[in-house]
């Protein structure tokens, strides 16, 4: 199937043309029809030939219905531009036209209708004219009369040959189906309808709708009126929903693929058009079928920053409109460079990006965008319409080639300093690591560390690094060893700690270095009394009290209460239900 949407001024004819194409009705109102002028967009279907079905989206003409006109050219790739041969060029051909333009639309074809009415030529010279000196660029044009019939099979056969010359739709991108329409049918629920311009819809497809933040599921679909399994692009489909509510979805909703498009409220644009300084600070952007009021900042002399009312599903390299509704003035179309742009919020920010937006061409190059963000998920950048290649060095996460050396180089110095900074330290902590480069996650520091270095207790430290004490910590646990051997379980207390100079830093040092041992706060002793404590219990008559451990050991309850605990911690004892204690077997062999 292939799509066109009608173009042209009011009552030129654009309905009545369709109408004598394809047999069908496009006027779903009876207002519509009553007074002979579309208000909202219909839609009908013909085949020229077998094989090559075309489904045409019939815009308003009148500019009070131009937001209806460009909710259905948004989404479509070709257009018929329909020119009346007895009124010849209007406002709203021209204003119709700067629309196509603004949004980039390339393919198209030119009918000069009533052509039984006026000669046709001047009306077909300056429509030929106007349309190619826009994006759509040198068009064939036909004069036909849907009255008289003259001309319909031209027509028909320069359709044939627009329609070859389409691109080929892109069946294994990611789905985006922009809404158009949205009611209730009886016994079916909730239907919407729109043009898929790119992927495959399916039933039992889950899909996102990206308004909501949640899923819904595709329950049936319909293409050309009839019931269908799978609608591949580019088609009109009516989509039969469930999980979601009529008046949930709107004119401007998208369904999506799950995880694959970028919500965003802040975009930085290329605009296409009047010059940015020029621009009203609020505008209105058509975008697919969506139409958001925004505000627009000037950055560059054709860039802006564009703050969205509510966020649209958008990637980089889509194509916009900015319309100033007020004035009935298309100030230009508009670019997606950045669909995650940073914050304006330093002095200056706003002229260095101008600077980087100049070299921006809305093309999602994964290289350009890595260089710019530095570190980015590889699910992010894929949100955004970028395609990752590049293998991530831990988990999902892409980082810059020359970022990620300049890291490297950085944290040999880094981990340096933290032990000039900190004597009684082995090396900074992960976490001090991941703030000092501005890392997003601990698990990023990990792929970073490489020899010499090494991640040991959650600290980066020297691989082959030995314990390293200053002088006082060494002559303090000197003197605090002659003590324990003496007594080994008689941990001395806090104060006498304090007179050896052993602190909670010292002491934690201390353990580190392994040349201590610390079963609680300011209770410390020598590596080898564990086992020698396992051993000495287990001598006992089994189980025993805390009482009794105590006094087989010579110390006090301050000592032998959190020795117990580690005991029970590492295996060697097993405490029973009426709080005595028992020595595995494996603890007292050792």
């Amino acid at each position: 199937m292939y799509v066109v949407a009608t173009a042209g001024h009011v009552d030129h004819g654009k309905s009545t043309l369709i109408r004598a194409l394809t047999g069908m009705e496009p006027d779903r109102w009876a207002e519509e029809r009553r007074r002979g002028l579309t208000i909202d967009l219909g839609f009908a279907w013909t085949e020229l030939r077998p094989g090559m079905t075309v489904a045409f989206v019939d815009v308003p003409g009148h500019e009070r219905f131009v937001p209806n006109m460009l909710a259905g050219v948004g989404s479509v790739p070709a257009v018929l531009f329909v020119v009346a041969a007895d009124e010849g060029w209007m406002p709203q051909s021209a204003e119709h036209l700067a629309a196509l333009h603004a949004l980039g639309v390339r393919h198209g074809l030119c009918a000069i209708a009533r052509s039984d009415l006026a000669d046709p030529e001047p009306a077909r010279r300056q429509a030929v004219a106007e349309l190619a000196r826009t994006s759509l660029g040198e068009v064939e044009a036909v004069a036909v009369s849907a009255s008289t019939g003259d001309g319909m099979a031209e027509l028909r056969a320069a359709l044939e040959r627009l329609l070859a010359r389409l691109p080929d739709p892109e069946h294994e991108e990611p789905v985006r189906f922009w809404v158009d329409r949205s009611f209730t049918i009886r016994g079916s629920g909730t239907v919407v309808t729109g043009t898929l311009t790119a992927g495959r819809l399916r039933v039992g497809d889950e899909l996102e709708v990206a308004s909501l933040g949640h899923t819904a599921h595709v329950r049936g679909l319909q293409s050309l009126g009839r019931p269908v399994t799978e609608a591949p692009a580019v088609a009109r489909v009516a989509v039969n929903l469930r999980g979601v509510e009529r008046h949930d979805l709107r004119r401007g909703d998208a369904l999506l693929t799950p995880e694959r498009f970028h919500s965003s409220d802040v975009v930085d644009v290329r605009v296409h058009g009047d010059p940015v300084a020029s621009l009203p600070r609020s505008a209105m952007l058509h975008i697919g079928s969506a139409a958001v009021s925004v505000r627009v900042r000037s950055l560059g002399a054709d860039t802006a920053r564009l703050t969205l009312a509510h966020a649209l599903p958008l990637r980089i390299g889509d194509r916009g409109l900015l319309r100033n509704p007020g004035e009935h003035h298309v100030s230009g179309g508009v670019t997606v460079l950045d669909v995650a742009p940073p914050e304006l919020a330093r002095r200056g920010a706003a002229v260095t990006r101008a600077e980087v937006l100049a070299d921006l061409d809305g093309r999602a190059d994964e290289h350009s965008e890595l260089r710019r963000r530095g570190i980015v998920r590889q699910r992010d950048l894929q949100r955004m319409g970028v395609t990752p290649t590049i293998a991530p060095v831990r988990d999902d996460w892409l980082v810059d080639d020359q970022l990620w050396a300049k890291l490297r180089e950085r944290l040999p110095r880094l981990v340096a300093g933290w032990r000039r900074e900190h004597s009684l330290e082995p090396g900074p902590p992960v976490d001090v690591v991941r703030r000092a480069l501005r890392l997003p996650e601990r698990s990023l520091v990990q792929a970073l560390v490489a020899p010499p270095l090494a991640v040991r207790g959650g600290r980066v430290v020297h691989a082959d690094q030995t314990a390293d004490l200053p002088s006082p910590v060494v002559r303090a646990v000197e003197q605090l060893r002659v003590e324990l051997t003496a007594s080994p379980f008689d941990a001395p207390g806090r104060d006498r700690l304090a007179e050896l100079g052993l602190g909670p830093r010292e002491l934690a040092a201390a353990e580190r270095a392994g040349v201590l041992v610390r079963i609680a706060d300011y209770v410390v002793l020598l590596p080898g009394s564990i086992q020698d404590a396992a051993t000495a219990l287990g001598d006992l008559p089994q189980p025993f009290t805390v009482s009794q451990a105590r006094q087989t050991l010579g110390t006090t309850r301050r000592v032998a209460v959190p020795l117990l605990e580690l005991l029970d911690r590492r295996g060697f004892t097993r405490r029973l239900p009426d709080d005595r204690r028992q020595v595995l077997a494996r603890a007292a062999r050792e």
